[in-house]
């Protein structure tokens, strides 16, 4: 992706920071079979990012969402959606590409955000975690609610602005500013791999 999106909230993402490796995770939020339409666009930066999450040493979390039974898992997402993501099922899967090893955390979620009714958290404490760098789908729904209960947990948040994907720019540009504005650090997917490599040569 070449759009500039840091140029085009630039007048709300005035803080700057950038995560210590070894204190960061990756959450690489439902890059699965239903969402392959939408994740098609970001994919090859979310690879990025992974692969280079993976050659430093840097913890990466992936979400998988999905329902066993929507009468008691479903709540008001499902009511709303109507059509949800049913677990075990081919589009519940992540996208082969991602090439997921059984050494990686895959953590199953039934809302937007990843940490809810999960032990995220307590995982993230378990590895004295204190930066997350956010990826996926879709931006304005689980992304974003992870992003914002991220910074309610007090971790520093880094949104990776072209490794993050939506239904429509407006939608997509519209949470970067509200992001930027009160919750995380914008950033794209050069600068974060250029960052996270650096720091920890």
């Amino acid at each position: 992706m070449d759009k500039d999106y840091l140029e085009q909230i630039k007048n709300y993402n005035i803080r700057q920071a950038w995560p210590i490796a070894e204190k960061t995770a990756l959450l690489v939020i439902d890059m699965q079979q239903y969402f392959r339409g939408l994740a098609e666009p970001i994919l090859s930066n979310v690879i990025s990012l992974i692969d280079v999450c993976r050659d430093n040493g840097v913890k990466i979390f992936f979400t998988r969402h999905g329902h066993r039974d929507t009468e008691k898992d479903g709540g008001m997402l499902s009511e709303w959606w109507e059509d949800v993501i049913y677990y075990g099922s081919a589009e519940w899967g992540l996208i082969r590409e991602l090439k997921v090893n059984e050494k990686e955390t895959i953590l199953d979620k039934n809302r937007y955000s990843a940490f809810f009714g999960t032990d995220l958290d307590e995982r993230l404490r378990v590895e004295r975690v204190e930066d997350l760098v956010i990826c996926g789908v879709m931006t304005n729904c689980c992304c974003e609610t992870t992003a914002r209960d991220a910074f309610v947990h007090d971790y520093r948040v880094f949104f990776v602005a072209d490794a993050t994907a939506t239904a429509n720019e407006e939608l997509h540009l519209a949470s970067l500013k509200n992001l930027a504005y009160g919750f995380a650090y914008i950033v794209n997917t050069m600068h974060i791999c250029q960052k996270l490599t650096y720091s920890l040569k």
